[in-house]
């Protein structure tokens, strides 16, 4: 389809025919990516055993902000490709393709040094004990490997998706979690490779997936490809990669920081045990809202395109819409983990004391997960519209801003102790939301973001 056709489509099309069009692919994407994240946890709990979940769950806030950076990279180059293909400035977009890709290799390098270097200390500020620390030690240390891996074949996709190949990127995707989890369990359980092995079928697929991308842009019949002189880094290219990557890289820097203080918080009042419970509902989280996330993806354009045409007849609808999409999805994981609690946590450990926790977590934690779907749509919607810092914000109150303090005091109130932890979950979902609705109702009744054509972009 041109570039044209595409264009029109957006702003005549019907609005359910291009949710699914431009959704599908990305909730194929985010959710495989997600699978195998669970695949990963049943393997290693199955496999290796519940001390290893718990140190599985505990390398999460380390690989967060390993993440955080590619996204920086990542999101911030494909939006400058997009913008610059868009001015048919093809000099500057091959620069920023060979900027962001050396930038991914400079970081790369410099956070696996460090994070080599003081690897134990930070695993045990993040919670680990004499039980848990080898297995995340085991794992990072393969982990650490693969972070040049990682930073080139996710900022790479990125840029691949936002240069018009969306579906290639998604089978790329595809194949990199097919072969971990053909891998993992062969690794787990024939070889006895232990945690080990999940970490090097992951590295498996990361450098499959490398080498794809790579190929892709060192051909010289795609659109964007590597040129001479492209990875000479120019002050402007590097400046603006990353500051429009620091939303996401400020986002996910706060997760990490959550994941720390939860995972503290459930090593002193429940455990080990309270920690390997956490990843085995964080893994049913984490799928949930990647499909969320999908929809979103898929909202994005549709809203922009429109919202910038000022028909907000059509932003009204695809808005309406998404939000239906997402709120159905956070409301089956809720109903899901309310009825079925044991099963879910069954299919990670065979451990009685380790699925009790999980089961009871579960039903606490995900008590108000009905309405995170209305949170995530929204802000991603102000996304769409030229509101990133109202979108920043809105993404932040649920971890950040009320789910810390959530942390820090419920466990405390009258000996609650680990209850309090899980509770925390639903009261900072609760919080936000209303939170959100409220955002949502000022502009919708008093910007008249709907109805007001005046309302314009910043």
């Amino acid at each position: 389809m041109s570039n044209g056709n595409a264009a029109k489509e957006l702003g005549t099309a019907s609005i359910g025919r291009l949710l699914f069009q431009y959704s599908l692919p990305a909730i194929i994407a985010t959710a495989a990516s997600s699978i195998y994240n669970v695949v990963d946890r049943i393997f290693i709990g199955q496999g290796v055993g519940p001390y290893a979940i718990s140190g599985l769950a505990l390398t999460l806030p380390l690989m967060n902000i390993f993440a955080a950076f590619g996204a920086m990279i990542g999101v911030g180059a494909s939006t400058m490709v997009s913008i610059y293909m868009g001015q048919r400035n093809d000099e500057d977009a091959v620069h920023t393709l060979g900027n962001a890709f050396i930038l991914n290799i400079i970081l790369s390098i410099i956070t696996s040094i460090f994070g080599y270097i003081f690897l134990d200390d930070i695993l045990m500020s993040m919670g680990a004990s004499e039980m848990t620390l080898p297995y995340a030690r085991e794992f990072m240390e393969i982990a650490l490997i693969g972070n040049l891996l990682i930073h080139i074949y996710l900022g790479l996709n990125h840029i691949m998706r936002a240069s018009g190949f969306p579906q290639k990127s998604m089978y790329i995707t595809l194949t990199t979690v097919a072969i971990n989890i053909t891998l993992a369990p062969i690794y787990i359980f024939v070889f006895h490779w232990g945690i080990r092995g999940a970490a090097l079928a992951t590295l498996c697929g990361q450098l499959v997936g490398t080498i794809i991308v790579l190929r892709h842009f060192l051909r010289h019949d795609n659109p964007l490809h590597f040129a001479p002189g492209c990875f000479k880094l120019k002050g402007k290219i590097v400046s603006n990669i990353l500051s429009i990557g620091l939303p996401n890289f400020a986002m996910l820097l706060c997760a990490s920081m959550v994941a720390v203080i939860m995972n503290r918080s459930l090593g002193k009042y429940g455990g080990d045990f309270a920690i390997g419970a956490f990843g085995i509902i964080n893994s049913l989280l984490n799928l949930i809202a990647m499909v969320v996330a999908g929809f979103t993806q898929g909202m994005q354009p549709i809203a922009g395109f429109n919202f910038g045409a000022r028909n907000l007849d059509r932003v009204k609808q695809v808005f309406k819409l998404t939000l239906v999409c997402g709120s159905s999805v956070t409301i089956f994981g809720f109903v899901t983990s309310e009825l079925f609690p044991r099963f879910i946590a069954s299919l990670f450990t065979t451990d009685a004391q380790l699925i009790e926790l999980a089961a009871h977590g579960l039903r606490i934690a995900l008590a108000a997960f009905a309405i995170v779907g209305i949170q995530m749509v929204t802000s991603n919607f102000f996304q769409s519209i030229g509101r990133p810092k109202i979108a920043l914000v809105l993404s932040m109150t649920r971890q950040l801003i009320f789910l810390i303090p959530a942390l820090l005091i419920l466990p405390r109130i009258g000996g609650l102790g680990l209850t309090g932890v899980w509770l925390s979950m639903p009261v900072s979902d609760t919080l936000a939301a209303i939170t959100t609705i409220c955002t949502l109702i000022y502009f919708v009744k008093v910007k008249k973001i709907f109805t007001n054509y005046e309302y314009k972009l910043k």
